[in-house]
């Protein structure tokens, strides 16, 4: 880890100043995609955030909708929230929703689903605590899944971070999978991580500095 700060250098030396790109991270893990017990999907927030403004949209009622809204929430609702998707309107990033408006979104699943932004308990964003699931997003949660070549693909943050935050971004998120390792994955668990501004070219970091956190 203690490279990330050249790294995040010549990532930025190959850009276009005038943009603050994000930085990117794919960890190719030594799973077996194919294999449903062998999939990581899950949620965890970064210490510095990814430097992204997020709009959080919550399907709750009751109680549970003025907490939302306490919390952060963009926007809250339940049937007219869903009028609002089918038409088309989703002017939000992340979707959140309590336990009993499950029949409302689900629903909603050929709209959210291929977006990305079906809820789901395993992402914490099924959750009857929506107010901290709305903190959460708000703070800067990220979101991982494995896509069928078993790499995680996520952001650590901007090209303006100080690398230090960079730094502690990436330890948090590679915590977090190895926490979510499958039981049943065998040899070498995180094969290989490579960091990279959105436009730019990627660049590996090496086994000996990643030994440290995983």
């Amino acid at each position: 880890m203690a490279k990330l700060t050249k790294r995040a250098k010549l990532i930025r030396s190959k850009v276009d100043s005038t943009r603050v790109e994000s930085v990117d991270v794919a960890v190719n893990l030594g799973i077996d995609a194919r294999k449903s017990d062998q999939n990581v999907r899950g949620a965890t927030v970064l210490p510095h955030g990814t430097g992204r403004t997020v709009r959080v949209a919550v399907f709750t009622q009751g109680a549970n909708a003025e907490a939302a809204k306490a919390a952060g929430a963009d926007i809250v609702g339940m049937e007219d929230l869903a009028e609002q998707v089918k038409k088309g309107v989703m002017d939000f990033d992340v979707v959140i929703a309590s336990p009993d408006a499950m029949r409302v979104v689900g629903m909603l699943g050929q709209i959210l689903g291929p977006r990305g932004l079906m809820p789901n308990p395993k992402t914490g964003t099924v959750t009857p605590n929506v107010a901290e699931a709305v903190k959460n997003a708000k703070a800067g949660q990220v979101r991982y899944r494995n896509d069928k070549n078993g790499i995680i693909h996520s952001t650590i943050g901007k090209l303006d971070f100080d690398a230090d935050k960079l730094k502690e971004n990436l330890e948090a998120l590679l915590v977090a999978l190895k926490r979510a390792k499958p039981s049943v994955a065998k040899g070498v668990y995180i094969k290989k991580v490579t960091i990279s501004s959105t436009h730019g070219a990627g660049l590996a970091l090496s086994q000996a500095s990643l030994s440290a956190v995983v």
